[in-house]
């Protein structure tokens, strides 16, 4: 499935305020339902996670990780994903099954 991305610092921050968190070692989902009738998708790695590189890797990571998926939703959500430090270590078939149990558990995908 073909998502659009989010960009804008103003779409990402008010996810973090208004979306629904959950967290895992390797990575942090905000979940907020949109009115676009899309789904988009944001990921994003802060400077904690290390050089640019390394935050580079770890947002390749779970971009792979995420088209891995095969997410079936009914509705339109915007998806926030922040790498942890660990993120950048991890591979993306360690970090799939993570993202998969928050959005489950967030209601994002169909069981």
């Amino acid at each position: 499935m073909k998502f659009k991305a989010i960009n804008k610092n103003t779409e990402f921050v008010r996810g973090y305020r208004k979306g629904t968190s959950s967290v895992s070692p390797l990575v942090v989902s905000y979940v907020l339902k949109n009115r676009y009738g899309h789904t988009r998708i944001g990921i994003t790695a802060s400077k904690k996670v290390g050089c640019a590189v390394k935050r580079n890797r770890a947002r390749r990571v779970i971009r792979e990780a995420v088209r891995s998926l095969n997410l079936d939703m009914s509705q339109s959500w915007d998806i926030i994903l922040v790498a942890r430090s660990r993120t950048a270590k991890a591979k993306s078939y360690e970090v799939a099954p993570q993202i998969e149990k928050q959005l489950r558990d967030a209601g994002v995908i169909n069981a």
